[in-house]
């Protein structure tokens, strides 16, 4: 068999793919929140995501599709994830694409810290000063008189801390859930908690009917992403296929040129570059821990 058809290039594919769908959905969201309220355009990618799911794998697991082992880590899961897409919505509106996009992927090595301190997990020197120069790139980013300096810059701090949890709590209790299962309550438990607030709060159906597609983009895009995610790691490691999720950021960052002409400064380009190289970095390094750990 060759390499091309192997399940390991099947993943990387699909990984690829879902780098695409994340870059394009955070591209689109920027340009969707200048007609719709970031609120209700939130309601509807989790609301949409629920009912996809719950059509497309309801036919093949039944009831196994609602059984979970742990209700308490999916509502804490799901709320979680919500808090890290509103953090992406609303920081969108003011922020460049490629940039955030850049800072987002901060959040590995803050869940490795996270891991340290909280569940103890031994983290070895070298992952420390990976995740130093990660936080280096991030400060040539945000620089002082740099582009995307200012008060926005709480959001993806929001992000990356939220997500950052959300990793930890998703690595602490892998291989107990049916990942279907949990995709699908992730979109339930943001649909349940957006209601009320988009009711009460934004709820506009004239822009309903107005601006369906965009609609209908926001929640492809954000639910077809996570199914990818998925499938590629059902067909290989997590070690093996996040270095190449690091493609979001020249994603983003080509889709911040094509619809909205904003092209990063030379400091910028650095800081984005030493964010990028951290995290396969840190990726990289559980690669080679794992199969140490294998090795008799």
């Amino acid at each position: 068999m060759t390499f091309w058809r192997s399940r390991l290039a099947g993943g990387i594919a699909l990984i690829v793919l879902a780098a695409l769908s994340f870059a394009s959905l955070d591209t689109s969201t920027k340009y969707a929140t200048q007609l719709i309220p970031v609120l209700m355009l939130l309601w509807f990618r989790y609301v949409f995501q629920a009912i996809t799911t719950l059509a497309l794998r309801y036919p093949a697991q039944k009831w196994q599709l609602l059984h979970t082992r742990n209700p308490s880590f999916q509502v804490l899961r799901g709320v979680l994830l919500l808090i890290t897409t509103a953090c992406s919505f609303f920081g969108l509106q003011y922020l460049p694409v490629g940039e955030f996009t850049a800072m987002m992927m901060l959040s590995p090595l803050v869940a490795t810290a996270m891991s340290a301190w909280f569940l103890k997990t031994h983290v070895a020197r070298l992952r420390w000063w990976l995740m130093s120069g990660g936080l280096i790139g991030v400060l040539l980013v945000v620089r002082p008189g740099g582009q995307v300096f200012g008060w926005a810059l709480v959001f993806p701090v929001g992000l990356v801390a939220s997500y950052a949890w959300f990793q930890v709590l998703t690595s602490r209790l892998s291989g107990e859930e049916n990942p279907y299962t949990t995709h699908f309550y992730t979109g339930l438990v943001g649909a349940v908690v957006m209601s009320p607030v988009m009711l009460f709060v934004s709820w506009k159906p004239d822009l309903l009917l107005t601006y369906w597609h965009w609609f209908l983009l926001v929640g492809f895009l954000g639910t077809f992403g996570h199914l990818m995610l998925i499938r590629a790691y059902m067909r290989a490691s997590a070690p093996v296929l996040t270095p190449y999720l690091y493609t979001q950021i020249g994603f983003a960052t080509l889709g911040g040129w094509l619809v909205f002409s904003h092209v990063p400064d030379l400091l910028t380009w650095i800081g984005i570059a030493i964010i990028a190289a951290s995290g396969i970095g840190n990726t990289l390094l559980s690669m080679v821990e794992s199969r140490r750990q294998v090795s008799p």
